[in-house]
């Protein structure tokens, strides 16, 4: 048996462990940056919603917001931060251990 604090559980991040955040960390972890309507469409959640979780994952310093224009048309990209791999490296490896029952 364990000690207290020694279980995988405790290293899940909760900024990531969300549902729709870790869906929206594990989309950008495939690619450099993504419009937020391929995001939005990939994960299959609605506009406000994903822009909810992700203004969170920017507040913490996981991902990166970017505005600008294509053409004369406004555009969104998201992208990790190099702390948001880095988190989601460290959850991912939490929730191997805990499906390994470690």
């Amino acid at each position: 048996m364990s000690s207290a604090g020694q279980h995988a559980r405790h290293r899940l991040d909760e900024h990531i462990h969300a549902p729709v955040r870790f869906s929206i960390v594990a989309a950008l972890a495939q690619v450099d940056e993504a419009e937020f309507a391929h995001v939005r469409d990939t994960i299959e959640v609605t506009a406000p919603v994903l822009s909810k979780q992700a203004a969170q994952l920017e507040a913490v310093g996981y991902i990166k917001i970017r505005k600008g224009y294509v053409g004369k048309r406004p555009r969104t990209w998201l992208s990790l931060t190099p702390a948001g791999r880095t988190a989601y490296q460290h959850h991912l490896e939490a929730l191997r251990s805990i499906a390994a029952g470690l």
